[in-house]
């Protein structure tokens, strides 16, 4: 009998229109055994939520460098409690201020991996955060 592999939606919400970062980490996830759902760019925050219920997720990975992480990290956090998917855990990375990373912790974010955090950190997190009990 094998677990089932964890499953994490990875998602660039808003107008921003650069997803190498993104697309970096889908990969990383995925070569480390996570089942990674990539939905592209310029997703709305309805958007993300819904597929990250109809894929049953584990976690979902937003990638914001337009600079509105904040409304849009919150926006997708009152979305998952709403659907009743709280329990879902929210992280993410980008062009944040350290500031910023504060505000999103106080807010429910679980971490936030700005530039220079290695692939290996990232995959290293999540197995270690979203670990399932055997």
């Amino acid at each position: 009998m094998t677990s089932t592999p964890l499953r994490v939606v990875v998602a660039k919400p808003g107008l921003d229109g650069h997803d190498r970062g993104a697309k970096v980490v889908a990969r990383a996830l995925r070569d480390a055994g996570v089942e990674v759902i990539y939905t592209g760019l310029h997703q709305t925050p309805e958007q993300i939520v819904a597929a990250v219920v109809a894929e049953d997720a584990d976690a979902v990975g937003l990638s914001v460098l337009s600079g509105a992480h904040l409304t849009l990290f919150r926006r997708v956090i009152d979305l998952l409690a709403e659907q009743d998917a709280a329990d879902v855990v929210v992280f993410g990375g980008g062009i944040i201020p350290a500031e910023d990373v504060v505000a999103l912790k106080e807010m429910g974010v679980a971490e936030v991996f700005t530039p220079g955090a290695s692939t290996t950190d990232i995959t290293g997190w999540v197995h270690e955060h979203l670990a399932r009990p055997d």
